[in-house]
């Protein structure tokens, strides 16, 4: 890890691979094109993530072969104990506080294999992620309010990617509400932790409706500009 105790490129790589495996054997093969489909959907392609070699993780003693040897019989593949406690040590790693790709790798993997965690440690790594989303919105309304007079598309631009984030902090903070919820005739839901926040709308069907300039913010432009 960096000193920071977050995650390299490549740590992000051997927890796609231990939390694939963490949900069950795979082949050699099979195993290594889940790590590149779901590293490359969230980074685009890339020589820095791809690195991370199987064979270490089984020469780690992280992975054990159940069936064959490895590459050259195309093994079946197993966590192992030690592999574990690996996973759970990737999995609660810091985020840092600067936005790019690999933050986005980083935040995908820990929702992925949230559950994996106790729940205490989900919770931990809940106020992480929020803590990095208001973090990120706070800085892009900075940066919106000090451009507010500007001419040209910056707002615009900036104002859409701070609607991204408010929504994620609504649904990350509606994650972070006591383990039950009432849900009537004395009944109660699974923990918020565990279950999927169906109830909120995504991002792209909240658009924020356009309102009276003000010195803080302009408001959203919603018909199609011709440049």
């Amino acid at each position: 890890m960096y000193a920071d105790n977050t995650l390299t490129p490549r740590e992000a790589v051997r927890l796609c691979a231990l939390g694939t495996l963490a949900s069950g054997p795979r082949r050699y093969s099979d195993l290594a094109g889940e790590i590149r489909h779901f590293t490359s959907h969230i980074l685009g392609p890339s020589l820095d993530v791809m690195g991370t070699s199987i064979e270490l993780l089984k020469y780690e003693g992280l992975v054990t072969a159940a069936e064959g040897k490895g590459l050259e019989d195309n093994a079946v593949l197993t966590i192992s104990d030690a592999g574990r406690d690996e996973l759970a040590t990737l999995l609660t790693a810091r985020i840092r506080a600067q936005s790019n790709d690999m933050n986005k790798l980083i935040m995908a993997l820990k929702f992925r294999f949230l559950h994996l965690l106790p729940k205490d440690d989900q919770l931990d790594q809940i106020d992480l992620l929020l803590e990095a989303a208001e973090g990120e919105a706070a800085r892009l309304q900075s940066l919106r309010d000090h451009h507010a007079t500007d001419p040209g598309l910056l707002g615009v631009w900036l104002d859409y990617d701070i609607d991204a984030l408010e929504q994620r902090i609504k649904w990350i903070s509606w994650k972070r509400r006591p383990a039950t919820r009432r849900t009537g005739a004395g009944q109660s839901s699974p923990p918020a932790v565990l279950t999927l926040a169906a109830t909120l709308p995504s991002p792209s069907m909240t658009m924020r409706p356009a309102s009276p300039p003000s010195p803080a913010r302009r408001p959203v432009i919603t018909a199609r500009m011709d440049l």
